[in-house]
């Protein structure tokens, strides 16, 4: 992608990955961090995912906070293209302070959107989430369905959602939202989540600790092919389509905690054992999502290439080879599902 990228959250998971596909595509980046200290879910320092990825001196660091709309603009004043990525991502933490999940996840969107109304922005990706389709019975989820958030974290991306798909039909700012699987791969320090907890325990030989009972399904996306889906759908917007859109990206098939557990437990050959600390879904979560992803693969030739058991692979390759980031043994429950 030509020109300048500005990316929110850019120094999270996604983010990283995101930014590293821009560079690697030749353009110019400009990344939005919180001020303050980055800290893990278990308020541990969190390393920067571009530092990670050995690319932190390639791009432009901007101070700001997503929720500051003056500062917000600012920093979006050039930028050719906008990938907001910015968000309270865990379900646990939205539960418990819901005013600050509202505040990043609404208010933070509302921000950047305004930002590029004011700059003129030409292309702009909004990152949504499977969740915000909620309690939707019918399976896998289409973008047509209705969002049916019901907690917090899911009623917060919706929220975003919509006011993002709202500013092309009534401010002709070209934007599309982005719905994706449960992203996964190396250089997640969201130890809430369950591949890097699992990953984590099963090398150093501990047991794995889930909220659940293992039924749950999810769907998972390696994080490299969401960075490619993300392109894809910013050159969709730049060749005029794709504009006030919504597009699903994943696997496009569910995979049970236990599945996934036990595959792990395969690939690293150390009888993962894990501590169920849960019985059926946890408060808060869904008990099956997985998405069809045809419409972005039918607009953009989009479709992922890297499939569970080799994601699995890579992932707990980056893992082995830096012992240092991975979890410690979670004091409470640590896992999503």
């Amino acid at each position: 992608m030509a020109g300048t990228a500005l990316v929110t959250g850019g120094h999270g998971f996604a983010g990283s990955w995101l930014v590293k596909a821009l560079l690697e595509d030749g353009g110019r980046v400009r990344v939005l961090d919180r001020p303050g200290p980055r800290l893990t879910d278990i308020g541990t320092p969190r390393r920067s995912g571009l530092e990670l990825h050995g690319i932190l001196d390639e791009v432009e660091v901007v101070e700001v906070d997503i929720r500051d709309g003056a500062a917000v603009s600012a920093a979006a004043k050039g930028s050719d293209a906008v990938f907001h990525l910015a968000a309270q991502t865990t379900v646990e933490n939205a539960r418990k302070a819901p005013r600050e999940s509202f505040e990043v996840n609404v208010l933070g969107t509302l921000n950047v959107l305004e930002a590029c109304r004011e700059h003129g922005v030409g292309t702009v990706v909004v990152a949504s989430s499977d969740k915000v389709y909620g309690r939707n019975e019918e399976l896998p989820y289409r973008e047509g369905f209705p969002l049916r958030a019901v907690h917090t974290y899911e009623a917060s991306k919706a929220a975003a959602d919509v006011i993002a798909r709202s500013y092309w039909h009534s401010h002709a700012i070209p934007v599309a939202v982005t719905r994706f699987a449960n992203l996964y791969g190396g250089g997640d320090l969201n130890f809430s989540r369950l591949v890097p907890e699992a990953v984590s325990a099963a090398l150093d030989g501990r047991r794995a600790v889930i909220r659940s009972d293992g039924t749950p399904q999810r769907d998972f996306l390696y994080a490299e092919d969401a960075a490619r889906a993300y392109l894809a759908v910013a050159d969709a917007l730049e060749s005029g389509l794709a504009r006030g859109e919504a597009f699903n990206a994943g696997a496009g098939r569910p995979h049970s905690v236990a599945e996934v557990l036990a595959l792990i437990a395969e690939l690293t050959e150390t009888g993962l054992h894990a501590e169920i600390r849960g019985r059926g879904v946890p408060e808060g979560e869904i008990d099956c999502q997985y998405v069809d992803s045809a419409k972005l693969r039918d607009l953009t030739r989009w479709r992922p290439q890297v499939e569970l058991r080799e994601g699995l692979v890579r992932t707990i390759e980056w893992y082995r080879e830096h012992p240092r980031l991975r979890a410690p043994a979670p004091r409470d429950s640590a896992l999503a599902h």
